[in-house]
């Protein structure tokens, strides 16, 4: 059956076994394709016609094997969304977006980024990506950005996602792919640790190869995940670091340490061990609240079991010490002697659907195309000679994403941001402050295929096509390249986005033979620019994933890819892994007098990110029409609330207005607010900006709060 809102009772989790059969498809043979939503990218097909699209699951594809949740079988709705983009708008002098035509729009646009940029330097312009845009965009937007704009200031919305574990997983392995194995080698697992991850809710498929593991599920809350579980580990929020800095404290003490693959495939451990041998686990369990007796039962469990995984989620990346977070949990996975071999592992469970691709093909701010450095010499002078350009054209590394609209309207900031696939004024931390900022700036253009929050604030709204209307690839969160093919023309007056890249290159100046606008081709470019890179590509062509073949990344030319990374070597130059030294520390906020409370924020079943899509489906926005805070039946009782009721989550920030859902599971001292809605519902109206020091990641995750009745 599709999944539905979670269970009334949370120690009831669904079954994920049995897809359901919704209307029959229609009788002409299917389009396949991939979800538009996680990074499973579970395969699906697709026929019919527009209005009457039917999805389906691809029984072939080995992420989701003949199921999809809830969204996925919903996900054509989207391509009938009624305030689906058609025209260009453009901002009239009374302030209303107003219908225009395309040359209009362009030439408005590259007029005011020519002025923009000759007053006041190209960092004056500043591009945000996002981690839904296939490889050929993200590629073409990474290029556009330095070549056609000439500015430094770009990055996607990943760094509100991906952006520690990247940092972690690279300085460990040498390399940032979020499975180094595929998903499938799950099917066979004893025991899987998810630390801050509820794939139950957030990516239901990947369920079915867990099913026969005893799951360790490290989260405050108790999610359908944790209800499935074996052992729930339920730290007080932010203290995930100390968790994992005491479990591998027990894996050295309890005898459990694999001292011959330490010896001979790792370096760093003894610091490593010097600064965990003061975690233990009494001490942990004053810090966490998680009792020295479960954290034994762990790490029994995965030193037991002959084929263990430790998996992270945004839990716990999504901290100011989110960085080091993932790194103490990539320690204990190399204590225990489990990533780079058959039947184990360490990864990290990337969310967005093009979450891989999207943060290795150059729209991040310090990479260019392949996870090459934009600092290194080498790497820039590669990409250049793709790009036909000397090297010093090239602009050098940005600033992240938070910090880049945070410095809008500040000395030396954008006066102009081009939105691609992205939706901050939901997205970002500090939400209302960055809607200030937003509305600082000379010019914002967005490019949306519906009304976003984020378009709505524009001076200029560019329509663009959607998943079913595009060919192009994705990258899942096991680094398998992925045919996205198209069964519906786009409607009249959409244009794909690398047409309007082109477009506006062309009106700056730009060659445009320099900006290819078909996707093979842009692909073929692509291949190119990674070519020896540590993301390699060049061995992926559209002919042989189209023929059915199974290609990982690094894929060099000529080579089958690799599914399985680090069996013989690891990706630094030593071919060692790296211990990380860590240290716990607070988050930035903590509770106190004025704010009582820890808020958490996540995803529901129901809906996906800022909800631009799913709220746009009847059916799941019926499962989950409105915002809520779920809260202890004894925290609501002492704020004077009971279930039902319209609360008010208040920070030193903001505030969000939800509706009261009790819930006995809950911790007594935590708050919990889906980040899916929009206005007075923006969960991010509270959350914290705190950033990760090596990631720049925000601390979506702990923030303190205190809660009352709505006014």
């Amino acid at each position: 059956m599709p999944e539905t809102e979670p269970p009334s009772s949370p120690a009831d989790p669904p079954d994920f076994s049995a897809p359901s059969t919704p209307s029959a498809p229609s009788p002409e043979r299917p389009t396949a394709t991939h979800c538009p939503y996680c990074a499973l990218q579970c395969g699906t097909l697709l026929t019919g016609a527009r209005g009457a699209v039917v999805a389906q699951p691809d029984p072939a594809f080995p992420a989701n094997r003949g199921s999809l949740c809830h969204k996925g079988w919903t996900a054509a709705a989207v391509l009938g969304a009624p305030d689906r983009l058609t025209a260009p708008l453009v901002r009239d002098a009374a302030g209303r977006l107003a219908p225009g035509g395309w040359d209009e729009a362009l030439d408005l646009v590259a007029g005011r980024l020519r002025s923009l940029r000759a007053a006041h330097g190209p960092d004056s312009v500043a591009v945000l990506g996002g981690g839904a845009l296939t490889n050929e965009k993200a590629y073409l937007l990474g290029k556009f950005a330095r070549l056609a704009l000439g500015t430094s200031r770009i990055d996607y919305n990943g760094r509100f996602c991906m952006a520690s574990a990247a940092v972690a997983q690279t300085a460990a392995f040498g390399v940032d792919r979020g499975l180094p194995f595929p998903v499938t080698d799950l099917d066979d697992a004893e025991t899987v640790l998810l630390a801050g991850t509820n794939p139950a809710e957030t990516m239901p498929p990947l369920m079915r190869h867990l099913d026969r593991a005893d799951l360790i599920v490290v989260d405050p809350r108790r999610t359908r995940t944790a209800a499935a579980a074996a052992l729930h580990l339920r730290p007080a929020p932010g203290t995930d670091l100390a968790l994992a800095l005491g479990l591998l404290h027990l894996a050295v003490t309890e005898g459990l340490l694999d001292k011959a693959y330490v010896s001979e495939r790792t370096s760093g451990f003894d610091e490593t061990w010097a600064r965990a041998s003061s975690w233990w686990p009494e001490r942990v369990e004053t810090v966490t609240g998680v009792s020295a007796a479960d954290l034994r039962t762990a790490v029994r469990m995965l030193a037991g079991g002959r084929r263990s995984y430790v998996l992270t989620g945004r839990g716990a990346e999504q901290q100011s010490k989110g960085s080091d977070t993932v790194a103490a949990f990539a320690n204990l996975a190399l204590a225990l002697g489990l990533p780079g071999r058959p039947g184990r592992g360490f990864g990290t469970l990337t969310g967005q659907g093009n979450g891989q691709g999207g943060r290795e093909l150059g729209q991040k701010a310090d990479q260019l195309p392949g996870y090459r450095s934009i600092t290194d010499p080498a790497a820039r002078a590669r990409v250049a000679a793709v790009w036909g350009v000397e090297p010093d054209r090239l602009p050098g590394p940005g600033i992240s994403a938070y910090e880049l609209l945070d410095a809008i309207g500040g000395p030396g900031g954008p006066r102009a941001l081009l939105v691609f696939g992205c939706n901050p004024v939901v997205s970002a931390p500090d939400a209302g402050r960055i809607a200030e900022r937003l509305a600082a700036l000379d010019l914002l253009v967005v490019a949306d295929f519906v009304p976003s929050e984020t378009a709505l604030a524009a001076d200029v709204v560019l329509p663009v096509t959607q998943w079913a209307e595009e060919e192009g690839t994705v990258t899942n969160l096991e680094g398998r390249v992925l045919r996205r093919h198209r069964l519906l023309d786009p409607p009249p007056g959409v244009l794909p986005d690398p047409a309007v890249l082109r477009a506006l290159a062309v009106r700056l100046g730009e060659p445009a033979a320099r900006y290819p606008d078909a996707p093979r081709e842009i692909f073929e470019e692509l291949r190119a620019a990674t070519r020896g890179a540590p993301a390699d590509y060049s061995g992926v062509d559209y002919d042989r994933l189209d023929a059915g073949e199974a290609l990982h990344w690094p894929c060099p030319e000529g080579g089958d890819g690799t599914p399985r990374m680090f069996l013989d070597r690891f990706a630094h130059p030593d071919g060692r892994a790296r211990f990380t030294p860590v240290e716990h520390r607070d988050s930035a906020e903590r509770p106190g007098p004025a704010f009582p409370l820890y808020a958490t924020t996540g995803r529901i079943l129901a809906h996906y990110q800022t909800g631009a899509q799913t709220r746009r489906v009847p059916e799941l926005l019926e499962a989950a029409p409105a915002p809520f805070v779920q809260v202890h039946p004894d925290t609501a009782a002492r704020a004077g609330l009971t279930d039902g009721q319209s609360a008010r989550v208040v920070s030193a920030r903001g505030e969000v207005v939800a509706e009261v859902r009790c819930d006995a599971s809950m911790r007594t001292d935590t708050v919990f607010v889906p980040f899916h809605f929009p206005g007075a519902g923006r969960a991010n109206l509270f959350t914290s900006a705190a950033l990760d020091p090596r990631s720049r990641m925000p601390e979506f995750k702990v923030c303190a709060v205190r809660l009352e009745a709505a006014r």
